[in-house]
């Protein structure tokens, strides 16, 4: 391990700012290359270079060739590495603020999530972990989570007791699956197809696109869309580096980074689409179960978070958003 970081150090900080003329960043990712994020971040790229007429560009490193999502996120923070991915869900273990973005049934609809996303509550958010040495750049859609299971459907909260869902490893995903009357059970994602295969887990709980390219819908045939979370993924600079960069460079990151966030929500759109067929076509059974039980049920596990101010304050000014 010592000699991973070693090695990544010397490579990032060699070339992650060069000379004063020309600025090469280094971006890593834990996405494979026909992920809508990666697909995003090479138009990023393309755009800052484009910006800055070739003074700044972004060199691109998927499928975790410079380390895990945490250790991408750890090199950051030392301004080893400048821009990465992380889900919002992971970012709750750098700043509680961003446990809002996990609980249940906090937005009303996607239109309303990414009004939240693009609104004043992103904004703060996103800035939220300059202390943390990390800098919120935008928002990536990642779709809302619904549960995935091997035996039976979720049709209502209920079907849930007695069965163990795999979570991440996150407060609020625990706590809202227990408040759902499940077993939360947190396991790697790479570790999770075998979980599931073994009988482990009985479920899980993602995205259709995640469902899809994971191929857990080889072991579980009931997708239930009761999309009980909607986290988005951060792109998220190192406030090390971002601190080294100029104001022009700061521009066309920030401008090349919100633009790379219109193209994903389209791209992450058509990928939904198309996971949901294939899943269909591989034997899937597709339910749409009546989203107002689980909605009621969580809402005693909403009502724990009235005694922390900063999580409540974030929860009431959601919900008024329009």
């Amino acid at each position: 391990m010592k000699q991973f970081f070693g090695s990544i150090l010397l490579l990032a900080t060699v070339s992650c700012i060069g000379p004063s003329d020309e600025t090469e960043l280094k971006l890593a990712h834990g996405l494979p290359t026909d992920h809508p994020v990666h697909e995003a971040m090479v138009f990023m790229a393309q755009r800052a270079s484009e910006l800055s007429d070739g003074k700044l560009t972004i060199d691109i490193y998927p499928a975790e060739q410079l380390g895990s999502e945490q250790q991408c996120v750890e090199l950051l923070q030392i301004g080893s590495l400048a821009i990465t991915k992380v889900s919002a869900a992971v970012m709750e273990s750098f700043v509680e603020d961003y446990k809002v973005f996990g609980l249940p049934y906090i937005f009303r609809s996607k239109e309303h999530a990414f009004k939240v996303f693009d609104g004043e509550i992103g904004q703060d958010l996103l800035l939220s972990t300059a202390d943390k040495r990390l800098r919120g750049l935008c928002y990536y859609d990642a779709g809302s989570r619904s549960f995935y299971t091997i035996a039976k459907p979720i049709e209502h909260p209920d079907d849930l007791a007695g069965m163990k869902i795999r979570v991440m490893n996150s407060v609020t995903a625990v706590g809202m699956v227990r408040a759902l009357g499940g077993s939360a059970t947190p396991i790697s994602w790479g570790e999770l197809y075998t979980a599931l295969q073994s009988g482990v887990v009985d479920g899980a709980e993602n995205n259709p696109p995640s469902l899809y390219t994971s191929r857990h819908y080889e072991v579980c045939k009931y997708y239930s869309l009761d999309e009980h979370t909607t986290i988005p993924d951060v792109l998220v600079i190192s406030q090390v580096v971002w601190d080294k960069l100029s104001e022009q460079e700061k521009e066309w990151i920030q401008q090349a980074a919100d633009e790379s966030a219109v193209l994903q929500r389209k791209l992450w759109a058509e990928s939904e689409e198309e996971s949901m067929e294939e899943v269909q076509k591989a034997g899937v059974q597709i339910n749409r179960p009546d989203k107002e039980p689980f909605i009621k049920k969580v809402q005693p596990f909403l009502e724990t978070y009235r005694d922390n101010e900063i999580i409540y304050s974030y929860i009431k000014r959601i919900q008024a958003v329009e």
